[in-house]
């Protein structure tokens, strides 16, 4: 799977940096593509990328602030045109974006070639789309916001190869059914597959968080991710400015990594006081002091895991 974002700066863009959007490459277990968030100027990003937006499956929202849903519209109508011809596409996102979106479409008498599936959020709440859980909990941005948590599926255990061999089954296509199935044939009886197989091999977790203050649901969110995006309005300075303003500071961050034993963690919505020298040089000061494994991230900043 692949993360990459298309806007990392918060509340007003930059010459450098493009308001909040982000991508979830679903592959190797699907082709689809997830994006996180829709500012301002998101499909002009997405141009100058190998994404698609007729790849695009899902778009969760995680609040109604500006920065995060502006560029909501220009995407789901370029998408007609971009290869989404009757495919289907879901929004997820806290009540009011079905007014947001239905509005700006009758308002411009746009007219969608797909269908449009709209759920709204405004509480707790566990989805599953193809085989991927996605927990949704609430954040503390002062108005509401959510988190999201996606764990990928499982797959089959590695095949014993031995143990078959010694039963008098060679490697071929009758492989495949062990590995994928609870039972298979060989000369007339069936046997329990889990025998010749390890146990199943858990998919990755990611947390995409949307804008908050330390709040409870954070450690839900993030326990043992293997990867989290977080917003980073201040990294640096003293974090009680931050916190009024219902954000978070690089401390903050920092700790929860830590405490929720995240293996890495992509820090986004850095204020856009900041310029790319400031970022790197403060990454620098930061990495030099802590143990913790994350990076700042900027426009077209992509990681796999």
């Amino acid at each position: 799977m692949e993360i990459t974002f298309f806007g990392t700066s918060a509340g007003l863009p930059t010459k450098e940096r493009h308001t909040q959007s982000i991508a979830l490459s679903l592959e190797p277990y699907e082709t689809d593509i997830w994006l996180f968030d829709v500012g301002e100027a998101t499909q002009h990003q997405i141009l100058h990328h190998s994404i698609k937006l007729g790849k695009i499956s899902h778009i969760f929202i995680t609040h109604m602030h500006g920065d995060h849903i502006f560029g909501l519209p220009g995407v789901l109508t370029s998408r007609s045109f971009q290869g989404g011809d009757s495919k289907p596409l879901t929004v997820v996102g806290p009540v009011g974006i079905k007014a947001f979106v239905e509005q700006n479409l009758a308002l411009t008498h746009s007219h969608l070639n797909y269908p449009l599936h709209i759920i709204e959020i405004n509480q707790s709440i566990d989805l599953s789309f193809n085989q991927f859980q996605v927990k949704v909990r609430p954040l503390n941005h002062g108005v509401p916001c959510f988190g999201y948590r996606v764990e990928a599926p499982s797959t089959p255990g590695k095949l014993d190869v031995d143990k078959l061999k010694a039963l008098g089954i060679q490697p071929g296509p009758l492989y495949q059914q062990i590995k994928t199935q609870d039972t298979f044939e060989f000369e007339g009886r069936i046997y329990d597959a889990s025998p010749f197989k390890g146990p199943n091999k858990q998919g990755p977790v990611v947390s995409i968080f949307g804008d908050t203050k330390p709040c409870e649901s954070q450690f839900i969110l993030a326990e043992n991710a293997d990867v989290i995006v977080h917003e980073s309005t201040y990294i640096e300075g003293d974090k009680t400015r931050a916190n009024s303003y219902h954000h978070s500071h690089i401390d903050d961050v920092l700790q929860l990594l830590s405490a929720a034993n995240v293996k890495h963690g992509l820090l986004t919505h850095l204020s856009n006081r900041y310029t790319i020298e400031d970022i790197a040089q403060i990454e620098k000061d930061i990495k030099s002091k802590t143990p913790v494994s994350f990076q700042f991230v900027r426009d077209y900043t992509s990681y796999s895991f």
